[in-house]
């Protein structure tokens, strides 16, 4: 069992990051290696557990194994999302056969995942890729302005109609890299690769969930979306 002094990692100052796998010696493994990069670390061991450190410690992004006892890391992401401590990104960790409940993942907010099994360097790096596009990156661009839709790439904040629109790290990068190249036509793949920092990727699902989830919060008709246009049989283009 992993105990409440296995759980703090050596640097008080770097990022926090809480890894929940039902496997004691798995998330133990991926804690040293994530802490000999420079993240404070817990682990917890189930889907309780796993809230109540969030409501402890208000990570800064949560590793979140899907099969988990007393309920499901699907669940246990409903509830981050919902918490008065913050919103975590979250990372899932899926078996290789589980390509359901990554899409299901993605549709509810999942910022990346990890199919398993997997290097510890491969996951130390996705974790640096997330936190890295959710802390954003000091930049001189002016906010983009289209029919009651404002995207602000210093604050990472999204107007429409005056409302601000929630979006995760992922689909904020995702809008800014289209509506910084109007009219221009991406491939899932190439999307991938931009927004993702993913080459040779063979699924690009998680491309296509998150164009779902961005249509669904800044069009008007998600149905027949005006702004994030398909391209039939290659890919898609944000409006002129």
């Amino acid at each position: 069992m992993i105990t409440s002094a296995m759980r703090a990692s050596p640097d008080p100052a770097g990022p926090y990051v809480l890894v929940v796998d039902d496997e004691p010696t798995i998330g133990e493994i991926m804690a040293r290696y994530l802490q000999r990069a420079g993240f404070q670390t817990g682990v917890a061991l189930d889907g309780p557990e796993a809230v109540a450190m969030n409501a402890e410690h208000a990570p800064d992004l949560v590793i979140l194994d899907i099969m988990l006892p007393g309920f499901d890391g699907l669940e246990v992401m409903r509830r981050l999302h919902e918490s008065e401590h913050g919103r975590p990104a979250v990372i899932l960790l899926t078996a290789k056969g589980e390509e359901s409940d990554r899409i299901a993942g993605l549709r509810r907010g999942a910022d990346d995942y990890v199919v398993k099994p997997f290097s510890p360097g491969e996951l130390v790096a996705r974790v640096q890729a997330v936190l890295r596009r959710g802390a954003g990156e000091p930049t001189d661009e002016e906010p983009l302005q289209l029919d009651g839709l404002q995207i602000d790439p210093g604050a990472r904040t999204v107007l429409l109609d005056g409302r601000e629109v929630a979006l995760t790290p992922r689909e904020f990068d995702l809008l800014w890299f289209m509506a910084s190249h109007p009219g221009l036509v991406f491939s899932r793949s190439q999307l991938m690769e931009h927004v993702w920092q993913l080459h040779a990727c063979n699924d690009n699902s998680t491309v296509t969930v998150h164009i779902r989830r961005l249509r669904a919060k800044i069009e008007r008709d998600p149905d027949d979306p005006e702004l994030i246009q398909t391209v039939w049989g290659v890919g898609y283009r944000f409006r002129r």
